[in-house]
């Protein structure tokens, strides 16, 4: 975790704990024992300051004056409170004014750790700018959106258009196409940039918290309940919320949705209260949800409040000559990265990217390209330097009829033997669960609680696996002949 945080304690003790926790973790530490040399400290570092841990009672200011003249002097700085259980209430205040969190003396390092590197990690998405003109940006401080397709180029202007309009926004497209950068494209280019952006993964919150986390909660509401919890609603309020994976909202909880969209107001979990907010939502889905509206997993008036402006991103088999891009951008910051002596990727190699279908997109591009850098001896990239499914892809596609089912964990096991291997069983596992996971899947039509039933796994550990080979699921799973799933979304 590479950030820099600001500790601001009077407590000698306090600050030596968090420099000696953080630091093991390859966090850089400056610390102040009063308000006003912490102020000091962050108007010298010009934004470089990632995270500041806030004592709730100083020496100079009350924990509010403090918070409020540290969010003056940088409104986009996450600032986690430390404080006691007595004064918990001050904290609990300062986040409905937009600290981030707060945390319990006395403090817990791996909570600590925590914190600070999702704290960091939505400082970088608010700060870190995200280019979205068609020849990408070559800012190495910058994401970029690449492309010149025809499909991009839609992408780039719905985005000039919708981005200054306060409207809902619903972003679709496959699971890897770049949906998280978007988001944060359209944000940064609103009249909310200057206010807070928060991020929240439905499909990765339990759901019997995800309404907590959202929506916040009352002392009681609930078994373990045991203070008032603010949410992200009423935490960002003026700024924007990026909703990942809408599609796996429960459906409870879409009715609480839908009164916040049509109202701005909500009430939190165990509570009477209807609490006003302004927020705005951009949310994003891999999933077909006209469809799950017919199929009735999904309310279709929350899917129209949603759809207040649609972008569809194209899948990278789609954009064509966007694949090379792609390709040496990817290349070029991960042989940075690494401090790889590599100079080139062969021909060869990106003919066998652009002959492959990338079920997982670009993030799959990402990952083969950090594996064959990672692998790679010399000073060329070469074809069998890329990991298994790539070059089996390329194998096949050129056969006309793949390689026989019964004989294919063989011929992989014994390709991966010739290759001197140190990573076997993991590779082979991985290779068998990208055919079964989607075989099973196309024989129940997409039903993931069907398809764990079958597995013997919990659906939860059915997602996790897809997400982890970059699946994307529909309603329907296709699968080819040779055994390899050629789509995966319907």
């Amino acid at each position: 975790m590479r950030c820099k945080v600001l500790v601001v304690d009077d407590d000698r003790a306090v600050r030596h704990l968090v420099q000696k926790t953080l630091e093991t973790a390859g966090v850089e530490v400056i610390t102040a024992a009063s308000a006003e040399e912490g102020l000091e400290l962050l108007s010298r570092a010009d934004k470089s300051i990632d995270v500041c841990l806030l004592d709730i009672l100083l020496p100079d200011l009350s924990g509010l004056e403090a918070f409020e003249k540290f969010q003056r002097m940088d409104t986009k700085l996450p600032i986690v409170f430390i404080t006691s259980m007595g004064s918990s209430d001050v904290a609990i205040d300062a986040m409905k004014r937009g600290a981030y969190d707060y945390i319990f003396k006395p403090i817990d390092a791996s909570r600590l750790r925590d914190l600070i590197e999702r704290a960091a990690d939505i400082r970088r998405k608010m700060l870190r700018p995200v280019g979205v003109v068609p020849e990408g940006s070559h800012d190495p401080e910058s994401d970029a959106i690449i492309g010149v397709s025809l499909p991009m180029q839609a992408v780039y202007k719905a985005i000039g258009r919708v981005a200054t309009q306060d409207v809902t926004v619903l972003i679709q497209g496959e699971s890897g196409t770049g949906k998280e950068l978007v988001a944060r494209a359209v944000y940064q280019h609103s009249e909310r940039r200057d206010k807070p952006f928060i991020a929240v993964n439905c499909a990765a919150i339990p759901s019997n918290l995800l309404e907590s986390e959202l929506f916040g909660h009352e002392r009681g509401a609930f078994t373990g309940a045991d203070r008032r919890r603010i949410g992200k609603f009423e935490q960002c309020n003026g700024g924007t919320i990026f909703l990942d994976e809408i599609g796996d909202m429960p459906s409870e909880l879409q009715s609480k949705m839908l009164r916040l969209l049509q109202q701005q107001e909500f009430t939190r979990v165990g509570g009477n209260e209807s609490i006003k907010t302004d927020v705005r939502i951009i949310a994003a889905t891999n999933q077909n949800l006209e469809q799950m509206v017919q199929d009735g997993g999904f309310r279709e008036d929350l899917y129209y409040r949603l759809k207040g402006f649609l972008i569809c991103l194209p899948p990278l088999r789609e954009r064509g000559d966007d694949i090379q891009l792609l390709a040496h951008r990817i290349f070029a910051r991960f042989n940075d990265k690494f401090n790889s002596k590599l100079e080139s990727m062969a021909p060869e190699v990106l003919d066998v990217f652009k002959a492959y279908a990338w079920p997982g997109n670009v993030r799959e591009l990402e990952n083969v390209l950090r594996q064959a850098i990672l692998q790679t001896t010399g000073a060329v990239l070469l074809p069998e330097f890329l990991p298994p499914l790539a070059t089996n892809e390329r194998c096949s596609s050129g056969s006309g009829g793949g390689e026989d089912r019964e004989n294919g964990i063989l011929s992989f096991v014994r390709e991966r033997l010739r290759s001197d291997t140190t990573n076997l069983y993991a590779e082979a596992i991985e290779y068998i669960e990208r055919r079964l996971l989607p075989e099973v899947l196309r024989h129940v039509d997409g039903n993931q609680t069907q398809a764990a039933s079958i597995l013997g796994i919990t659906r939860g550990s059915l997602r996790n696996k897809l997400r982890g080979l970059n699946i994307s699921v529909g309603q329907v799973v296709s699968v080819g002949e040779d055994g390899d799933e050629v789509s995966s979304d319907a």
